[in-house]
Order: structure tokens, then sequence, then C-alpha cells
């Protein structure tokens, strides 16, 4: 266990490095692969209760070290206007609801179902952009909602979906490679019996 958890706290940091140079696609209305929260998703459902915590709040410090900090309030093509009231560590709180969810489901993903938990990883980020959009319109004090920023929420959840069977496989090979079991009756072939 100690060294699955170790070796997954290090593929979070090296998905923090990575989402570092993916880029926007403006064809997309901006949308992006969101890597860092798609690894703790993965991560999220193979892990105890405390583990995913502990991943909630090493997500959560980097996602908002990266996009929260800095002289305009954070990232001048995500936010187009200062949020310096947005606290750091709301995305720690967000992280981690986005944890429960997997955590929710991790019963039909230990029985070897992770197609169901790769759409909810989809449907967690979509709830977690969305959550985060009505925040930073919470503390501007307005609400706008443009259909633009729709599509850009809408389209980064499905796009870093489509990753999640990558991860997902990733995390199978470091689970074997540590010797954690993951799924305890998933992906078995029962016994024939011949009469």
């Amino acid at each position: 266990m100690i060294k699955y958890t170790i070796s997954v706290i290090l593929l979070t940091l090296a998905a923090c490095m990575v989402q570092q140079f993916l880029p926007a696609i403006s064809g997309l209305h901006g949308a992006r692969v969101l890597i860092l929260a798609l690894v703790f998703l993965c991560a999220a459902v193979s892990v105890d209760f405390a583990t995913m915590l502990l991943l909630a709040f090493l997500c959560g410090f980097l996602w908002d070290a990266q996009n929260a900090l800095g002289p305009a309030g954070g990232d001048a093509e995500i936010y187009t206007s200062p949020v310096e009231h947005l606290r750091f560590g709301y995305s720690i709180i967000l992280y981690a609801m986005m944890g429960l969810l997997m955590q929710g489901i991790q019963p039909l993903f230990k029985k070897g179902k992770w197609h169901i938990s790769s759409l909810l990883a989809g449907i967690a980020i979509f709830l977690y952009l969305f959550t985060e959009y009505l925040l930073i319109n919470f503390v501007r004090g307005d609400f706008v909602f443009p259909r633009t920023a729709f599509y850009r929420i809408y389209l980064t959840s499905a796009l870093t979906m489509l990753f999640s069977p990558l991860i997902f496989w990733l995390i199978f090979q470091l689970a074997s490679a540590c010797h954690y079991t993951i799924r305890y009756d998933g992906l078995k072939k029962e016994p024939r019996y011949l009469d």
C-alpha cells in the first residue's frame, strides 16, 4: 500500500508538470485537457478514503499554486479579471468533493467496471469547472454565464474524459508493479464446468 501511494503521489506531481505544457485548444472554445484533475480522479477511485483526502489536498494545493497566485490573481487566459478575492485553498475543497464522488462508485470499480469510473470522471470535472465558475461569479458580484463559457466547460470535461482510459491503464500498471490489489473479482473469467 505504501509503495502504491508513493507512486500515485509521484504520478500526481508528474501530471502537475505536464499540465504546464498542455495548451488550450482555440478551435474548441479554449478547452484544455486537465491532466492533473484526471490523474487525481483515476487515483481517487483506487485508494482508500484517507489517501484520497491526501491526494485532494495535494492536487488542490498545486492547482491553486498554479492558477490562483500571481500578480493578476491568476493566469490571464483563464481569468480575464483579477480574482485576488478568491481565497487560496478553495480547490482543495472542490477536489475533495470530486474525490467523494469517485469513492462512491469504488465498489463498481473494484469489480472491474472502470468504464463507469471513466464516465464519472468527466462528470466530476464538469461539476468542478462549473462550481469554480460560479464561485468566481459570486466573488465578482455579478452573474454572467455566456454560452462560450458553457462550451469551454463542457468541452474541457469531455476532452479530459477521453484520456481517462490511458490514465486508468497507467494506474493499473503502477498497482501491478507495486503488488497492490485494486480489484477483487472483476475481469476474471468465470470457470466453465463441463457437464
